[in-house]
């Protein structure tokens, strides 16, 4: 179940009070520098000895450590009191729900078939991703972060990839069964409809995320058996923002995609590929209408967050309430399904 974390109260250790608040920076969507300097304060609380923080407390020197500025140094300061630190307070204090309406499926949703870490182009490791995911409640991640290609995004190369997949082992075997993170990527959908990883590498993953990020002007034609030939594809599991279109945020707006969305969402139903609601404000993708045209033609859907973020996985309420609001099916939603159902459907199961 997915649900908001519960507010901190006092007496509250220093890194998870700044934890704390970066999370509710990254949850309303905060500017990335702020965010950053009370992730990068987390690092250095943690690999500070006890000791030391406590010398340099009493001393107020705090701030000669590396990437403590006078925020983060209050922050510390407060919570070392015993104290709830004031910012962590003031943000709690006016934390709100993301969205009216949506709130009974979010509490059914199980995971999220769309992340990003620092592998990519994600703010946090893949240890922050998860334990975040489970503080939240989730019960399984995907771990999708972007493919070669994507080079503005810092996309994985088959080798960057292997070398991410034994990390994903590691994460799993600390877990002890109690959550699972999937091994996946978000995929480019090349110009003629091929996916940007060897096939090879696509066949060690639990689930892949296709996606198209280049050519988004491609004509109609095109850009539909583009994407016909990519969710046909045995190894694509969700299409990913299908209209790649921006309708608010910082980086502005894009018009939709032109394509056939029957044409193409006939072929995820045929092909049992899960047409994502993707939950990121800026994103809102599909739009209602296109929702609809996916419920009417038989399709399955995945409420993803696309998080950049720790504090990202939440707005996954987003999507909920559209999904809720437009009629979407719970069981026709595969982030509702148990870990074991989401890994025999995307193994073609």
């Amino acid at each position: 179940m997915v649900a908001p974390v519960e507010p901190l109260s006092a007496p509250v250790d220093p890194d998870e009070a700044l934890r704390r608040i970066a999370f509710l920076l990254e949850r309303e969507r905060a500017g990335t520098y702020r965010v950053e300097a009370f992730r990068n304060a987390v690092v250095t609380v943690r690999e500070t000895p006890t000791e030391e923080l406590a010398a340099r407390h009493s001393a107020g020197t705090l701030q000669d450590l590396p990437g403590i500025g006078k925020s983060t140094a209050a922050v510390v300061s407060e919570a070392m009191d015993g104290e709830l630190p004031a910012y962590l307070k003031s943000l709690q204090d006016k934390a709100k729900p993301l969205v009216t309406g949506g709130e009974e499926l979010l509490a059914k949703l199980k995971g999220d078939c769309h992340s990003h870490s620092n592998w990519s182009d994600g703010g946090s490791p893949i240890e922050e991703m998860v334990l975040t995911a489970v503080e939240l409640g989730h019960e399984w991640l995907v771990l999708t972060d972007h493919s070669p290609q994507l080079r503005v995004a810092n996309g994985l190369t088959a080798e960057r990839l292997t070398k991410q997949l034994r990390i994903v082992d590691a994460v799993n075997a600390s877990l002890d069964g109690q959550f699972r993170l999937l091994k996946g990527i978000e995929v480019d959908i090349l110009d003629d409809g091929s996916l940007d990883q060897t096939p090879a590498m696509l066949d060690q993953l639990d689930l892949v995320t296709a996606s198209v990020h280049s050519k988004l002007k491609m004509n109609q034609s095109p850009m539909t058996k583009r994407m016909v030939a990519a969710v046909s594809s045995p190894r694509v599991n969700v299409l990913g923002h299908c209209t790649g279109r921006l309708v608010t945020g910082s980086r502005g707006t894009r018009a939709q995609s032109e394509f056939d969305a029957r044409a193409v969402f006939e072929a995820c139903a045929e092909h049992g590929t899960a047409v994502e609601i993707n939950s990121r404000p800026e994103r809102c993708d599909p739009p209602d209408e296109l929702v609809l045209l996916a419920l009417e033609i038989g399709c399955l859907f995945a409420i993803d967050s696309d998080a950049h973020a720790p504090g990202q996985l939440e707005m996954k309420a987003y999507g909920c309430e559209r999904a809720e609001r437009l009629g979407v099916p719970e069981d026709r939603i595969v982030t509702t399904w148990d870990v074991e159902r989401v890994l025999a459907w995307a193994a073609g199961g």
